[in-house]
């Protein structure tokens, strides 16, 4: 998943420090009033909103998901708040009450955010099909995807720990469909890195 500096340099992208501005003072105003972020932790929020979707996709967050996206969120934070509270986690919890309004605009941030800092020519491969393709394929597909393309598909649908996407994922019907759901939300589903991901899920 991307680190705080690849979120700062995320920031420098032409036009993207004022979009996000734009969109945190949209937040503000209508679902957290008293809300004090950084653009840096609001872009950190935006991108950790397929993962609270994911994590919703029963209805709601369990202790074990809380933890795990705070984690997530203290990584992406600026400067770290370990013994403090992380503006991050706090404007997390306005997000999780009102993820159904904020979701579809956030993906469209993120859609955009995708399309300005990836070469679209370097996302699409038409000499590989996921059909039939074996484990050596597949990894030498994963090596020639972008780096920032499995940034955000780490950052979108892993934990913190994890980095191989041709790992198997055990997962529930209904977190495999929500991971769907967000994938096509964002674009990614003919994507071969996104394939790859998907086709290593296993329902449990």
């Amino acid at each position: 998943m991307f680190t705080e500096n690849e979120v700062h340099a995320l920031l420098n992208y032409p036009g993207i420090f004022d979009e996000v501005a734009t969109l945190k003072q949209e937040f503000i105003d209508k679902e957290a009033e008293f809300l004090e972020i950084e653009e840096h932790d609001f872009l950190s929020l935006i991108l950790l909103t397929p993962s609270i979707g994911i994590a919703l996709s029963n209805g709601s967050v369990s202790l074990f998901e809380e933890m795990a996206l705070n984690k997530k969120a203290r990584k992406l934070s600026k400067g770290g708040y370990w013994m403090k509270k992380d503006p991050v986690v706090f404007a997390m919890e306005h997000l999780i009450k009102g993820y159904d309004t904020w979701a579809p605009i956030f993906y469209e941030h993120i859609k955009k955010l995708m399309h300005q800092t990836v070469e679209e020519h370097l996302l699409h491969d038409a000499s590989f099909s996921i059909e039939g393709a074996d484990d050596s394929k597949l990894c030498a597909q994963v090596l020639k995807s972008p780096f920032i393309t499995i940034r955000f598909l780490t950052s979108f649908f892993m934990n913190d720990e994890e980095e191989d996407i041709l790992a198997e994922r055990k997962i529930s019907q209904i977190e495999f469909d929500r991971v769907a759901e967000i994938a096509s939300q964002l674009g990614l589903t003919d994507l071969p890195i996104y394939q790859i991901y998907h086709s290593k899920l296993v329902i449990k």
